[in-house]
């Protein structure tokens, strides 16, 4: 592998995972192809932009001439597919567009990718699409049963993976990352959410009883992963990536308020989710046995960290909070909260 490209690379995840291939792997290039939706921020790139290996190129993953065009003139051969529709609260709203990207989305890739001779494909997933689990934890057998239109999504461009590699001897290989937290994530998960709710005083819409159960992971530990994985993943292999940290969601809240040194009567429960899975959890067994990858941050120091490079940045995530933002957040929020006061 010489040129990668990265699909979603001005993303949450993506641009993390392009920033650390810049700086860990110096002899490649690295190509960040994103459509620049309302999660893709060019800001994120910020720290790459003037390096030689980088390049950047707007296109939809669902365009075949875009990305078979980007692939030619890039002489790309490996692709890292980020991109994706990822919020399950917007996939409630609007399913389409997650099976557009994250189905559509991923044959083109992968079709393009087989007509071009590029062999290499890793495709990144989560852990919804296991579904919700009330005690253990997932392993990479286990059956999908992914329970939100962003879960189902997500599984069904596994499902493409898996074919192309069947049918085609493709090389490809997945992860199924845990909830993932840290800088650069745009503000609607819930711990940037509530981060940058909680700096400005505001009320922080906390889903049903707040129990909800998820398994924490440091976005530098999960690209180490994916890193790892491209390099060293057998084909046609799934891998979990969990943060083995599991906490209630009113557990990370209460976190989130003491570092910032909030009161807590700025959590509302609100009408929670529908199909809201209770709980997930991974092991790490499949990928700490055969790949020797383990997690380096604790999730304290982790999510510390990652609450003040909020408060250091309002420069970054202040200007995100208008326009679409705020159209999303008054029909997701405005009903739930004016019934909790």
């Amino acid at each position: 592998m010489q040129n990668i490209l990265v699909t979603g690379g001005a993303g949450f995840i993506g641009s993390e995972f392009a920033r650390r291939m810049i700086a860990n792997h110096p002899s490649y290039k690295v190509v960040v192809f994103d459509k620049l939706t309302y999660a893709g921020n060019l800001d994120n790139l910020l720290p790459i932009s003037e390096n030689p290996n980088y390049a950047f190129v707007q296109g939809d993953i669902t365009d075949h001439a875009a990305v078979e065009r980007t692939l030619e003139e890039h002489a790309i051969d490996a692709i890292v597919n980020f991109a994706a529709e990822s919020h399950v609260d917007r996939s409630i709203l609007n399913p389409d567009a997650f099976i557009q990207t994250d189905v559509v989305g991923v044959y083109v890739l992968l079709e393009s990718a087989r007509k071009l001779g590029i062999n290499r494909f890793h495709h990144v997933s989560t852990d919804e699409v296991y579904g919700s689990i009330p005690e253990g934890t997932f392993r990479e057998g286990d059956s999908l049963e992914p329970n939100s239109p962003y879960a189902a999504s997500k599984a069904g461009g596994e499902m493409m993976l898996r074919a192309y590699h069947v049918t085609y001897g493709m090389h490809t290989t997945v992860t199924r990352g845990s909830n993932t937290f840290g800088p650069y994530q745009y503000p609607e998960k819930i711990a940037p959410f509530f981060i940058t709710e909680a700096l400005d005083d505001r009320p922080l819409p906390l889903y049903g009883d707040g129990m909800q159960v998820r398994d924490w992971l440091y976005v530098g530990d999960h690209c180490d992963a994916i890193d790892t994985v491209l390099h060293k993943g057998a084909p046609g292999e799934i891998y979990n990536v969990g943060g083995e940290h599991e906490l209630h969601n009113i557990e990370v809240t209460h976190f989130i308020l003491q570092a910032l040194g909030k009161p807590e009567t700025l959590i509302r429960h609100v009408a929670d989710r529908p199909g809201h899975d209770r709980r997930y959890a991974l092991t790490n067994d499949k990928i700490r046995r055969e790949l020797g990858w383990s997690q380096q941050h604790t999730f304290e120091e982790a999510m510390a960290a990652t609450v003040e490079w909020y408060r250091q940045n309002e420069w970054w995530w202040r200007k995100i909070k208008t326009g679409e933002y705020l159209d999303f957040y008054k029909a997701q929020y405005a009903e739930r909260l004016a019934q909790a006061e």
